[in-house]
Parts: C-alpha cells; sequence; structure tokens
C-alpha cells in the first residue's frame, strides 16, 4: 500500500522552502503559504492534496499497464529517480534529454535497437570478427547508447505520463509531452508555471531530501498500481481442470516469435 502523505514528514524532509521571493512565478501564489525572510514557504497541506491527486492519477495508469517516463537530469535528483523508477519497474530519463524523445521515437527506438544488435554481434561471434580498432569504436556506441538510453531499453512505445522533477531544467521534456498530449505531473518550484503541467506537486526542487520524499510517495502509489494489475490478471485467469490437462491431445506448439550539492533553498 502506498504510504499516507503526513503533512509533519513533508516539513522535515524541507518540502516546504520555495525559492527567494524576487525569483517567484506569480501563478505560483495559490500554493504559497507565507514569506519568511526573502523566501517564500509553500503550504505543504495543498502539497499534500496535490500528491493524492496525482498518485490517483499514477495508480490507474500503472493498472492499465502503460509505462510513465520519470525525468530529472539535475545533480541532486539523478541518483533518487534512477533508483526509485527502477524499483517500479519504469522508464527514466537521468542523462541528457535526447531532443526528439517522444516526438520523433522512431528513431530512438531504432537507436535503441542498435544496443541489442551489438550485443547479438558478441553473442554469435560477429563482433571477434571485427578489426581491433572497429571493436573499440562498436564498444564506445554500446557505452554511449547505454549511458543515454539503457533505462528507455523496455520502451517499446511512447509512455503514457511523464514524471518530471523542476519543469525548469526539464523545459524541452515538458514542450515535447504538451504537443502530443501526454499528461505531466511533476514537482513544481515557486519559481516555475504550474500551468505548463497537468498534475502540480508544489514542492521543493532542490534538495534531495525533498525529492526523495515525495518520489518515495509518488513510486509506492505506481507499485500499487502494479500490484492491483497482477491481482486483476490473477483473478481473471481461467481454472484449468486436471483431467482437461490429462485428456488433452498432445501437439506441437510454435514459440511465440519474440522481437528481437544538496541545498534546502535556492540562494
Amino acid at each position: 500500500m502506498a504510504n499516507k502523505i503526513e503533512v509533519k514528514e513533508l516539513l522535515e524532509a524541507g518540502v516546504h522552502f520555495g525559492h527567494m521571493t524576487r525569483k517567484w512565478d506569480p501563478n505560483m501564489a495559490p500554493y504559497i503559504y507565507m514569506e519568511r525572510n526573502g523566501i517564500h514557504i509553500i503550504n505543504l497541506y495543498k502539497t499534500a492534496a496535490k500528491i493524492e491527486e496525482a498518485n490517483e492519477a499514477l495508480k490507474k495508469i500503472a493498472a492499465s499497464g502503460r509505462k510513465i517516463l520519470f525525468v530529472a537530469t539535475k545533480k541532486q535528483a539523478k541518483d533518487i529517480v534512477a533508483e526509485k523508477a527502477a524499483a517500479c519497474n519504469m522508464p527514466y530519463i537521468t542523462e541528457r534529454w535526447p531532443g526528439g524523445m517522444l516526438t520523433n521515437f522512431v528513431t530512438i527506438r531504432k537507436a535503441v535497437k542498435k544496443m541489442a544488435s551489438i550485443d547479438r554481434m558478441k553473442k554469435d561471434g560477429t563482433f571477434m570478427t571485427l578489426s581491433k580498432k572497429e571493436r573499440l569504436q562498436v564498444d564506445r556506441l554500446r557505452a554511449k547508447l547505454e549511458k543515454n538510453l539503457g533505462s528507455i531499453a523496455d520502451m517499446s512505445r511512447i509512455p503514457a505520463a511523464l514524471f518530471v522533477v523542476d519543469i525548469k531544467a526539464e523545459h524541452i521534456a515538458v514542450k515535447e509531452a504538451q504537443k502530443l498530449n501526454i499528461p505531466v505531473f511533476a514537482m513544481v518550484d515557486t519559481n516555475s508555471d504550474p500551468r505548463e503541467v497537468d498534475y502540480v506537486i508544489p514542492a521543493n526542487d532542490d534538495a534531495s531530501k525533498s525529492i526523495e520524499k515525495i518520489l518515495s510517495l509518488v513510486t509506492d502509489a505506481v507499485k500499487d498500481g502494479l500490484a492491483n494489475r497482477t491481482s486483476d490478471k490473477e483473478e481473471d485467469a481461467p481454472e484449468v481442470e486436471v483431467e482437461d490437462v490429462v485428456e488433452a491431445p498432445v501437439a506441437e506448439v510454435a514459440a511465440p516469435e519474440v522481437e528481437a550539492t544538496e541545498t534546502e533553498t535556492e540562494e
């Protein structure tokens, strides 16, 4: 089950710290509680409500069997997002956002298939027939592809949703999602425009503690959705009698083909 959202825990994680008042976006006004020492303080009761709203939607997407792409390339968020997304078997981008990742998805898939092609070459011995220089070039290409696209190798179609940490840093990803009408879930700090995304989670997107807390709550909801999908499949599975198995005629069955620096606030 997803964790219950406690405002006290959000407070302890520093989720309430916004940016300096001079850097604020006026559209974040409804989510700001007060100003203190030149810094905006986010209303955590509204944050908790928005997390619950986002979690319900994410749970439904996960239960439907569709993918949610997590995006965070900033230093303090990369490792957290990679760990949390991988734990719930969802794709993620933590290196540079590949231009056209969504709008030119066919090309991105070709690059992913290139990795699989190189792996096949190594298995069938073709790789060793290349010259030493060619092998070095292929290895470098494989390493580069793995670094940038390895985390989306299993994403065979455009994701059903994006979860973004810092929409200013990931503005290209947000724009591509908007073009394709893909819903965007995001941690939105006081210096960003919440109108850019479909599901706003007002929160400090600079401190790793804050990012980890929000990601934990969100990915727990995704795991719940996946668990519901698994249980539904088990309930729908037809019962098979032992006699049916014993008396069934033996037939040849062909195997299916398979295609191949932490800070609480920005100073």
